[in-house]
């Protein structure tokens, strides 16, 4: 740490004196030094980038109320890096503050297995948000910012950027979002040298970036971004308006090293031979570092540390009970669901605010009555898909709750890639899609979520849950809004009967518990098994009453938690000699996918089968789609008869 006696958190001084810029100024020399020797080392990298942000990078983290002390912990400032591939300035600056060890950073920048990987991300203390594509990480600072609003908390949210991702439309999204909610609590700085990969920035795409901050509602401040004083200044500045602020801080692009300095070649090269000697001359270094980094990059890598989600405290109350005679959809199930728990914990003390975000469908998706009841914690954020997602996904790591509802059109298809980034920054995110699959009917092909199993199969920590009827929509949402990590509900649209045991009481009424992967027996048999999910539950039994008719016994099996199978009930299943699947979802992705899988893995081989979506849907009701897609509860019967008789 070389910077250790240097104290400018909030902004304890007007202006910071001669010393203390000469001290800046001495240890930005030594950080560049760091950044042109780890990509040397790791022959790649981003080094005029970072060398450009440099001085960014070490007033912010100067600045901001987080310390090597507190990094882990949310009542704190915030730091979001959007330009993820400047992190040898960043790693640079953390080190130069003392937040990691430098020897660790330039021995093992992007060795496999190190926390300093080529792109930023959450295992670095002082990492906030893991950046992924250019263009997330204003979103990511608006949930930040909202959390911290929401909270009552007076901590601020900085977000570094570069000025080739302004063009990108999901800052757009961001800056209207943080204009209409006032966040005065956040600031963005932009590394404005001009230069991207292929050339110059105002050449490739020009656009009027000063204007648009502006139309978008937010405060504009120039700065030299490598003038220690007037960044400072800045930054403070920025820290006392009531708008949300963004810097212009005009840099030059390798600045430090004059072969670098103003040129697009070393935007993603390393400096290699002679090179790297003339680099460290310029920079007042040893050019023997990089043997020294050389030696240790032999030795195993650092652990990374990642701060835990926070801490939740909600009631999720007592589930509501339908019964034969209720007709509901199981998204108004949802939202009596989660209007219930909203009112229960709304601005009492201890709990967790639960902060719900809207995109124009409030009473499709049935979050208005959520929003009458909770107003305060109600987000509406217009038709703005891809800034919510990571907004929302980010926002729990802030503090709060977060739920977004939004068709599965949107919801996951539309946004595939924040919703990933979720996944890798380990979010606590509650995503609720309503008219999943054919069910949307009329809405036809393009609004016909069929692919959403597979889509979330891709990643590796979310939660899928599908639910069967409104009784157990009802207990998967309170299961959710109080499970850690993200966790999706999916739905249909239509309103469908309420499932009941044969002695006629509602099969996920009282007594029934929603367990994550537990899949649950609707009816037994003994000559097969059908396998569902969701609202294709009651057509399952229909089909299991036309076979029924000529004795044939199926098993009824609802699963709703298709990328979490238990073997026993596989096994069960399989039993039977005859497996189906039976599913409103892309035939090659859905459930029957994670079946077929399933019974492999499980050495299992019974006749098995898979009915699904096989082509895009038409447009009409979404009876009439089920039978043009061969999916009616009779075309199933007759499918399950050819394959019993063809059974060896």
């Amino acid at each position: 740490m070389i910077l250790h006696d240097v104290n400018l958190r909030d902004f304890p001084i007007p202006e910071p004196d001669e010393a203390t810029v000469s001290r800046i100024e001495a240890a930005a020399k030594r950080c560049r030094s760091w950044i042109v020797t780890m990509t040397t080392l790791a022959d790649s990298g981003h080094p005029a980038g970072s060398l450009s942000s440099l001085e960014m990078y070490l007033l912010v983290y100067g600045v901001a109320k987080v310390t090597p002390e507190n990094w882990g912990e949310i009542d704190r400032d915030f730091v979001v890096v959007s330009h993820g591939h400047t992190s040898p300035g960043a790693y640079a600056a953390l080190a130069a503050w003392g937040f990691v060890e430098s020897g660790d950073v330039l021995a093992h920048f992007r060795s496999c297995g190190s926390p300093f990987q080529g792109h930023v991300e959450r295992d670095v203390p002082g990492i906030d948000w893991g950046s992924g594509n250019l263009g997330q990480g204003l979103s990511a600072g608006v949930g930040y910012a909202l959390a911290q609003r929401i909270r009552g908390k007076d901590g601020r949210v900085f977000v570094l950027m570069g000025d080739g991702e302004q063009v990108k439309g999901q800052i757009a999204e961001a800056r209207r979002m943080a204009s209409k909610e006032k966040l005065s609590n956040l600031t963005a700085l932009i590394d404005c040298n001009d230069i991207q990969i292929s050339g110059r920035t105002g050449e490739i795409m020009p656009a009027s970036l000063r204007s648009l901050w502006e139309a978008d509602g937010w405060r504009v401040l120039e700065c030299d971004g490598h003038d220690v004083r007037q960044l400072y200044a800045s930054l403070r500045d920025a820290a006392t308006d009531d708008l949300p602020t963004v810097l212009f801080c005009r840099t030059k692009m390798g600045h430090g090293v004059s072969f670098m300095e103003d040129r697009p070649d070393y935007h993603g090269k390393a400096a290699t031979g002679e090179l790297y000697v003339r680099a460290m001359e310029e920079l007042g270094g040893d050019p023997e570092l990089l043997a020294e980094a050389r030696r240790r990059r032999t030795t195993p890598p650092p652990q990374g540390k990642r701060p835990p989600l926070p801490p939740v405290v909600l009631d999720s109350g007592e589930p509501f009970c339908y019964g034969a005679a209720d007709k509901t959809d199981n998204r108004s199930a949802f939202g009596k669901a989660l209007a219930d728990v909203g009112e229960r914990n709304y601005k009492r003390d201890g709990r967790t605010p639960l902060v719900v975000f809207d995109c124009d469908l409030a009473g499709s998706v049935k979050v208005d009555g959520f929003a009458k009841k909770c107003p305060d914690w109600f987000i509406q954020a217009g038709i703005q898909e891809h800034s919510t997602a990571a907004t929302a996904g980010a926002a729990s790591l802030g503090g709060v709750v977060p739920l977004w509802a939004d068709f599965g059109v949107f919801g996951i298809c539309e946004v595939y890639n924040q919703q990933r980034l979720n996944d890798i920054n380990g979010t606590n995110l509650k995503l609720v899609l309503t008219h999943v699959g054919l069910d949307v009917g009329e809405d036809g092909m393009t609004h016909q979520c069929i692919d959403y199993v597979g889509l979330l199969r891709n990643t590796f920590g979310w939660k899928l849950v599908v639910p069967a009827d409104p009784n157990q929509t009802d207990k998967a949402t309170r299961y959710a809004l109080s499970e850690r990590g993200n966790v999706c509900l999916a739905m249909g649209r239509s309103k469908l009967p309420v499932l009941l045991r044969e002695d006629g009481t509602p099969f996920y009424g009282d007594g029934y518990v929603f367990r994550y992967g537990k899949a649950d027996l609707l009816r037994d048999g003994t000559d097969g098994a059908i396998l569902c999910m969701g609202h294709m539950a009651w057509r399952a039994l229909a089909v299991r009453e036309l076979l029924a008719a000529e004795g044939f016994s199926v098993k009824v099996l609802v699963v709703s938690c298709p990328l979490a199978l238990e073997e026993e009930m596989l096994r069960d299943a399989a039993a039977t000699g005859l497996v189906v699947t039976y599913e409103d979802h892309h035939v090659a992705s859905g459930l029957g996918a994670s079946v077929g899988l399933g019974l492999l893995h499980a050495g299992l081989a019974p006749r098995f089968a898979s009915f699904g979506v096989h082509r895009y849907g038409d447009s009409g009701p979404s009876g009439d789609v089920f039978a043009a897609m061969g999916l009616a509860p009779e075309q199933i019967a007759e499918g399950v008869r050819r394959l019993a008789g063809s059974r060896s």
